[in-house]
C-alpha cells in the first residue's frame, strides 16, 4: 500500500462531448469574487446549504447537505453541467469548497484552482512547489482546502500549510511543519476554528511520530502541538516498550472535527509503527488507532478512545468523527459515530468519550466482540505470520478514509463498506529514517471481484444494518447525504449514483468515465442546487435542467 517517493500517474478514461474548460492562467487576470467568510458563517455553515464551507461540510463532519432541490421525485432527470479537465494525470481526490459562488479545487500534488462554481470558468490556479527529494506516503495526494477570513488555507505534500488569497492566488504566508526528509507529508484539508488552523501529518509508515497541530490564521505561526505517542513525561508511554514511541507512527493523515459548545476538536490517529511487527512494540501503543478529543484553545487532551489496541494489521483510525445530536437508549445525547477501519462500527459520547456501542458493520474474523468498554475481545491466532495469516477485514478495512455520511433526517449513518480478506505476512525490519518501517504486508487471497462493497445504512441506536446496497468491489468513493432524502456515491468503474436515503434504492447514474475516490459535495448558486464529483482526474457539476 505504500509507495516510497514514487510520484505514480493514472490515465483515466475520460466521457466524450463533455463541456471544454479553458485553460486558467498562473497568476489569474482575472479576480475571483469573494468577501471575508467570518467565524460566525463556519459555526452556522449548515444554516447556509447554498455554500459548501470545509471538507466535511460542516463542524459535525456529517457531509449532509441542507439543500432539496434534488429529491427522491426528479434525481432521475440529473444532468451534467460543466466538468473542469484537471491538468494532472493523478486520480483526483478532493472535496472542493465552493463559497458564494466560487468554487475551490485542489489537484495533485499541491496545487489549487478557483472557478465559477455556476460554469467552471476558471479564475486563478496556484502550484505549490515540491521538493526532488521528497518522501512520502501514499501517492501525491491532496483532498482540499479550508476557508476562514479572506484566506484560503491548503496543506500540501512537503508538509507545508500555505495560505492563499481568494481572490487572486497570491501567497500570504507559507508554513514548514515538519522536515519531509523522515517522511512527514501532508495530504489532508486542514479544519479551520476562531483563528486557529488545525492540521494533522502523514508518514506513518515511515516511522514518524504523529501529532495535530493549531496554527494562527494570520501569522502561520504555531500557537499548540500535540503528540500522538506520548513521551516520558507522560504516563501513557509505558504502552510502548522501551523507546518505541519515538518512531511510533499514529499518523493524523485526515480532517478532524469540532463542537463549538464543548470547544473540543476530534482527531483520528492511525496505526503504530511498524505496522505487522508489535514485538518490537510491546503495549498497547497509546494513542494510535484512537480517536483524541483535544482542547480547541490549549490543545490539551480531554478524553482518548482507542479501537485497536496494539495493531498489527494497519486499521488506521483516521476516518473522520461523525457528531450527532440524536437519542440513544431513549435519551438525547452528544454522540460520535465511527465506523473504524476494523469493521466494528462504534458510538461513543463526545462530551466523555463514553464507549456506548460497538457491533460490526463489515466481515471480521479478528475479534469476538467488545467486551463493556469497547476493548476488542481477541481470537487467537490472527497475527501476521511468516507463511501467511488470512484474517479479516482486509488491510483496505471495512472502510478507510473516504468520508461516510449521516442524515438528521433519517437518523442513519451510510458508509461505504467492504467485505474481504488479506493474507498477512510479517517480516523483521529495522528502522532507518526516510525508509518504509512496515515490517510485512499483505495480499487478497482471492480476486477483488470475490468479496462484496457496498453502501450501506446504520442505525446510530443498534448498529444494525438497515439496508445496503451493492458496489463494484473496488469501490472507494465516500458519501453525500441530503435534505432531498438522497445518497450520493460513486464506484471504481465510473458510476456516480443516487439512492433513496431511506430504502436504497438506486434512482439515478451517469457514467463519469473515470473512479470516484473522492467524496460528493453540493451547493446553490441563484437558486439552484448542483452536485459535484471528482472523478478520475476531473470534476464534473450536475444540476436538474432549467
Amino acid at each position: 500500500m505504500t509507495q516510497r517517493g514514487r510520484f505514480l500517474a493514472c490515465i483515466p478514461l475520460m466521457v466524450g462531448a463533455l463541456a471544454a474548460t479553458p485553460q486558467a492562467q498562473t497568476p489569474s487576470e482575472d479576480t475571483a469574487p469573494f468577501a471575508p467568510v467570518s467565524a460566525e458563517r463556519l459555526l452556522n455553515a449548515e444554516d447556509e446549504p447554498d455554500n459548501w464551507l470545509m471538507y466535511s461540510g460542516n463542524y459535525k463532519s456529517q457531509r449532509y447537505s441542507g439543500l432539496d432541490q434534488i429529491d427522491r421525485g426528479n434525481a432521475a432527470d440529473l444532468q451534467i453541467q460543466w466538468v473542469h479537465q484537471l491538468r494532472t494525470l493523478d486520480q483526483a481526490e478532493t472535496t472542493p469548497l465552493v463559497v458564494d459562488g466560487v468554487m475551490y479545487i485542489t489537484e495533485s500534488p499541491s496545487t489549487v484552482i478557483a472557478v465559477e462554481a455556476a460554469t467552471g470558468r476558471p479564475y486563478w490556479r496556484y502550484e505549490h512547489p515540491l521538493p526532488d527529494d521528497m518522501v512520502f506516503c501514499c501517492g501525491r495526494n491532496n483532498r482540499g482546502v479550508a476557508v476562514k477570513g479572506d484566506h484560503i488555507i491548503m496543506s500540501t505534500l512537503d508538509a507545508h500549510l500555505v495560505a492563499l488569497d481568494p481572490k487572486t492566488g497570491s501567497v500570504m504566508w507559507d508554513t514548514t511543519t515538519q522536515e519531509t526528509t523522515s517522511g512527514y507529508s501532508k495530504t489532508a484539508a486542514p479544519l479551520i476554528v476562531g483563528d486557529k488552523v488545525f492540521s494533522g501529518i502523514a508518514g506513518g509508515e515511515f516511522g514518524i511520530r504523529g501529532f495535530v497541530d493549531a496554527y494562527d490564521i494570520n501569522t502561520g505561526e504555531q500557537e499548540w502541538r500535540f503528540m500522538t505517542t506520548p513521551g516520558p513525561d507522560n504516563p501513557d508511554s509505558q504502552t510502548w516498550s522501551g523507546d518505541s514511541w519515538r518512531r511510533g507512527g499514529a499518523a493524523t493523515w485526515m480532517t478532524g472535527s469540532y463542537d463549538p459548545e464543548l470547544n473540543l476538536v476530534y482527531w483520528g490517529t492511525g496505526n503504530p509503527g511498524p505496522d505487522y511487527d508489535g514485538t518490537v512494540r510491546e503495549g498497547d501503543n497509546l494513542y494510535s488507532d484512537s480517536v483524541v478529543a483535544l482542547d480547541a484553545d490549549t490543545g490539551e487532551m480531554k478524553w482518548y478512545f482507542q479501537f485497536t489496541p496494539h495493531d498489527i494489521h494497519d486499521w488506521d483510525s483516521t476516518q473522520i468523527p461523525i457528531l450527532a445530536d440524536t437519542t440513544f437508549n431513549g435519551e438525547p445525547r452528544k454522540l460520535m459515530l465511527f465506523p473504524n477501519r476494523n469493521a466494528f462500527f462504534y458510538v461513543l459520547d463526545r462530551e466523555t468519550g463514553e464507549f456506548l456501542l460497538g457491533t460490526p458493520y463489515a466481515k471480521q474474523t479478528w475479534a469476538e466482540g467488545l467486551d463493556p468498554t469497547g476493548r476488542p475481545i481477541l481470537v487467537p491466532g490472527m497475527e501476521p505470520s511468516l507463511e501467511g495469516t488470512v484474517v479479516s477485514p482486509a488491510i483496505t478495512g471495512g472502510s478507510n478514509w473516504w468520508s461516510p455520511s449521516y442524515s438528521p433526517r433519517t437518523d442513519l449513518l451510510y458508509v461505504m463498506a467492504y467485505d474481504a480478506e488479506t493474507r498477512y505476512y510479517i517480516r523483521k525490519t529495522a528502522y532507518e529514517e526516510g525508509d518504509s518501517y512496515r515490517a510485512g504486508g499483505g495480499e487478497n487471497p482471492e480476486p477483488p471481484d470475490a468479496y462484496l462493497r457496498a453502501v450501506r445504512a446504520l442505525s446510530p441506536q443498534t448498529g444494525k444494518v438497515q439496508w445496503e446496497f451493492p458496489v463494484d468491489s473496488r469501490s472507494t468513493s465516500g458519501l453525500m447525504s441530503t435534505a432531498g432524502d438522497l445518497v450520493f456515491g460513486g464506484t471504481a468503474d465510473g458510476f456516480f449514483f443516487a439512492l433513496d436515503a431511506d430504502t436504497g434504492e438506486e434512482l439515478w447514474h451517469k457514467t463519469v468515465g473515470g473512479r470516484v475516490h473522492a467524496a460528493p459535495m453540493a451547493y446553490a448558486v441563484d437558486g439552484k442546487q448542483y452536485v459535484a464529483i471528482a472523478a478520475g482526474n476531473a470534476v464534473f457539476s450536475f444540476a436538474l435542467p432549467d
